[in-house]
């Protein structure tokens, strides 16, 4: 038994399929196959009942899943250890974030911490929450930047700062004459949201009562899931409806080309925070990566695509 034949089986069961799981744990099917029937041989049982369209674990199988997935994720704590006896930040750095927060926040947040720590390597995936919290639950990612309320067992969660939620809309749009919306103010439009599995979808309809009890879609249209802000701002421009968005996603560089226009939305924002597995030994790698989202997202709020003259930052500025 291997802790590879585990992580083999670990996977199996989630994908239910043997070509997914090969192309996920990046060998050939039949080498897939023949690891997890050695395995099975082993153990002198079946771990999963195999048909021709799906792959399921056995009630026994479960079971034995179940144990080998805490021994990977000790694994990997054992990994991490021996880890922070070295340099904690002269080793990767797995960081996952939300879709709608790594597209704005991620150009500026890069350069600064390749500046602070130019010998750790960072590398970036973007995903739902709810994908994020099982990688990093599992040790497949270091650490996660989320929309709060987000809690896990033995995981430490740090709010970093807090964005406004901006309603977008074309410039001729009646309500463009108004400095702030109300949600009462657009309870009744067509209102344009990210597809199931956004974190930002759910805050949106907790906004508004009457968002929430829209179950036949009259007042409630949806971009297909995965689609990203700039799809939204586009649907918006093509005159489908209205869209609510973070503000780093809305900003007037961003909106000016389909002569669309942003006005905060009274009340609504989203909190956003690091969280980490609490066995997570590098606490220098997070401090690192704490102070470069701080310097870089003064820059976040007012993403250009142009150099700025005078860099940024989300701290108050002390006036002696």
């Amino acid at each position: 038994m291997t802790l590879t034949e585990l992580r083999y089986i670990v996977v199996l069961s989630e994908e239910q399929h043997f070509g997914r799981t090969a192309e996920r744990c990046h060998v050939s099917q039949p080498t897939l196959s023949i690891a997890v029937r050695k395995l099975e041989e082993e153990l002198g049982v079946e771990l999963f009942e195999r048909t021709k369209t799906r792959v399921v674990p056995t009630v026994l199988g479960e079971k034995i899943v179940i144990q080998a997935r805490e021994l990977l994720t000790n694994t990997a704590v054992i990994k991490s250890l021996a880890e922070a006896g070295k340099d904690q930040l002269n080793s990767p750095l797995a960081l996952g974030a939300i879709f709608t927060m790594g597209p704005y926040l991620l150009p500026q947040l890069i350069p600064h911490l390749k500046k602070q720590a130019p010998g750790m390597p960072l590398y970036v995936q973007e995903d739902y929450t709810a994908s994020l919290r099982k990688k990093l639950r599992d040790g497949d990612l270091d650490i996660i930047l989320v929309s709060l309320p987000f809690s896990e067992s033995d995981v430490v969660t740090q709010e970093l700062f807090e964005e406004p939620l901006v309603v977008v809309m074309p410039q001729a749009h009646p309500l463009a004459r108004k400095a702030e919306v109300k949600p009462a103010d657009i309870a009744r439009a067509d209102l344009l949201l990210p597809g199931e599995g956004h974190c930002l979808r759910a805050q949106v309809l907790a906004l508004h009562p009457e968002w929430q009890q829209a179950n036949d879609g009259q007042h409630l249209r949806y971009a297909a899931e995965g689609n990203s802000l700039e799809t939204l701002r586009y649907m918006v421009a093509a005159g489908l409806g209205l869209s609510i968005l973070p503000r780093s996603a809305a900003e007037a560089n961003l909106c000016a080309a389909h002569r669309l226009v942003t006005r905060p939305l009274a009340g609504a924002s989203r909190k956003l925070a690091l969280a980490w597995r609490a066995s997570f030994p590098r606490h220098k790698a997070i401090d690192v990566l704490r102070k470069a989202i701080q310097i870089s997202s003064g820059a976040y709020w007012n993403f250009t695509t142009e150099p700025d003259a005078v860099e940024q930052t989300m701290l108050p500025i002390q006036r002696w």
